[in-house]
């Protein structure tokens, strides 16, 4: 795999992580300084976004690997004309 797109994968997943510590500090912490609502909101958000920053991995891996599939029986396609 390219290494710009395995460092883009790697950068989600940490950013998926601090995003769920911060949702957990939110949902501990957050009743003894923020109201019920806000607490609920700001949870959420950052709930919502660690699931996407967990995603987006999976989908940008199976877009590369379609793609080098692609680009492979294309390829394939090619090689017997050349020959």
């Amino acid at each position: 795999m390219d290494r710009r797109l395995q460092k883009r994968i790697m950068m989600f997943y940490a950013a998926g992580v601090i995003n769920a510590f911060l949702g957990l500090y939110v949902v501990f912490e957050g009743r003894n300084f923020l109201p019920p609502e806000t607490q609920r909101w700001l949870a959420l958000f950052f709930f919502a976004f660690a699931a996407v920053d967990f995603w987006f991995p999976q989908v940008f891996k199976k877009k590369w690997l379609e793609a080098r599939a692609q680009l492979e029986a294309e390829r394939r396609k090619q090689a017997p004309r050349d020959s």
